[in-house]
């Protein structure tokens, strides 16, 4: 009995989760901060120790909702983050577009890929001030961009389902 709370509250702990997340006006833009919690299961932690390189995707969504009709999307976001284990000089690496920043250390890149700062997702023109917006967020593993033989194991395995719930709160400009 023991061992099956164990197991239970390790897989709970597996995952991603939204910590915090606000938009911030800067120069007539709102500018998005987040944090997020990582936790990988083993096998992923044993896959990108061995060398698979994982893609994470965080996805924005600005909405106005309507009573009347469908709601209206004022905003979409995406940002791609590749994070991978180079063996040799025994460093993890978090690259970002045309950027990339090294690691000693699982713990360091997870905090580091777990924090969004200063992204530029609307311009306050966009928004009107009588209305309330609706802002969403989110964080997953981008199954699709791992080696075909892994991909099989993460759609049948919860160890490969990181994706965290849509993160939601309310903006009013």
């Amino acid at each position: 009995m023991l061992l099956l709370c164990m197991a239970t509250s390790v897989w709970a702990e597996t995952g991603i989760q939204v910590k915090a997340a606000e938009l911030d006006m800067v120069d007539e833009v709102y500018q998005l901060k987040a944090d997020f919690e990582l936790n990988f299961s083993q096998a992923v932690e044993e896959a990108l120790n061995k060398g698979v390189p994982l893609n994470f995707v965080v996805e924005f969504e600005l909405n106005r909702p309507r009573w009347y009709w469908l709601d209206e999307n004022i905003s979409s976001a995406q940002r791609q983050f590749r994070i991978s284990y180079h063996a040799l000089t025994k460093q993890y690496r978090l690259q970002h577009q045309e950027q990339q920043k090294s690691f000693a250390s699982l713990a360091e890149l997870k905090s580091e890929l777990g924090h969004i700062q200063e992204w530029r997702v609307v311009e306050r023109p966009q928004l009107r001030k009588r209305y309330s917006y609706e802002a969403r967020l989110r964080m997953k593993l981008d199954a699709s961009q791992l080696p075909k033989p892994l991909q099989v194991n993460a759609l049948a395995s919860k160890d490969w389902s990181l994706e965290s719930e849509w993160f939601t709160w309310t903006l009013t400009p």
